[in-house]
């Protein structure tokens, strides 16, 4: 909701930050089981904070690639690069063998469950809201409603949007360390348009 609602740029690639999240934080708490062995509880909890940390960053640095770039563009543009860019992610998973390839990912450590994703969602909801009620998200509805008007009263609007296509792009990485906690396994098709 933050990039298509609040922005107003018609993103349809988080899939590919979604597989980013979710195989990152997967390969990652699967090398550490094996080192560790099974963690106990609390070991597991800051597994799992761990891994969706991890699965953010580098779904954010992904969203700054693609967004400094694409978020220049404007309309059908901007959907057809970043649904691009999610394909070329699908395709990019498919043709790495040290993590399954086209068979997928298995043998995930299934560390979270529905309470977890409960509390992220609302973490999110808060998060989301404490950014659009702030000066910058006023910048965002601002950019939504006018973009020439925003540039006009000094608003930096490549600026503002790249900063919430990197935002929303570290969410979803978490979500996808949610997601690959929660059913054990990844397939690449999952993560398609």
């Amino acid at each position: 909701n933050l990039i298509n609602g609040t922005c107003g740029q018609f993103s349809i690639g988080h899939a590919g930050f979604w597989a980013i999240g979710a195989y990152a934080s997967g390969v990652l708490l699967t090398i550490a089981e094996q080192k560790m062995g099974a963690p106990s509880a609390l070991v597991e909890i800051g597994l799992v904070v761990g891994g969706m940390g991890v699965a953010a960053i580098l779904a954010g640095a992904a969203g700054l690639l693609v967004g400094i770039p694409s978020l220049r563009l404007r309309g059908d543009y901007l959907a057809i690069a970043t649904l691009g860019f999610g394909e070329i992610i699908c395709n990019v998973i498919v043709n790495i063998d040290a993590i399954g390839g086209p068979r997928g990912y298995h043998g995930i450590p299934t560390y979270t469950n529905a309470a977890w994703c409960i509390v992220v969602a609302a973490l999110a909801i808060w998060f989301s809201r404490n950014l659009v009620t702030s000066s910058f998200g006023r910048a965002l509805v601002a950019v939504r409603e006018d973009e020439v008007a925003a540039e006009a009263v000094g608003i930096n609007t490549t600026r503002v949007k790249v900063i919430a296509f990197v935002v929303s792009a570290m969410m979803t990485g978490a979500a996808g360390a949610l997601y690959a906690h929660l059913d054990g396994s990844l397939d690449p098709d999952t993560f398609k348009f």
